[in-house]
């Protein structure tokens, strides 16, 4: 099945701690329905000073649901749902809310 959520899709958050924030997908786990959105669902991790970083308490992404994810409208804004069409020989996402084309 064709993935809706790809890497690099802009995103809006549906629920949880940061409902309503904005980012961008850095990775998609689809076996397990998750993805890591750049800025949302923030933990603390702790990690010990080597030779070449400095270790402390360094702010990481952990992965959210892709069912708590939707894909920001290009032309109108907002969350929109998926669809798939065929344009030519190729098949396109598009947002169902302005029938824009998401990937060229």
């Amino acid at each position: 099945m064709a993935a809706k959520l790809r890497k690099g899709d802009k995103v809006i958050v549906l629920a949880g701690k940061d409902k309503g924030k904005e980012g961008t997908i850095t990775s998609v786990d689809p076996k397990a329905g998750k993805a890591v959105v750049e800025g949302v669902n923030m933990a603390i991790r702790h990690t010990r000073q080597t030779q070449n970083s400095q270790g402390g308490r360094l702010p990481k992404s952990l992965p959210i649901e892709l069912s708590n994810l939707a894909i920001v409208d290009p032309k109108l804004g907002g969350a929109t749902r998926v669809g798939f069409r065929m344009e030519g020989d190729k098949k396109v996402r598009f947002a169902k809310k302005s029938g824009e084309v998401i990937d060229a």
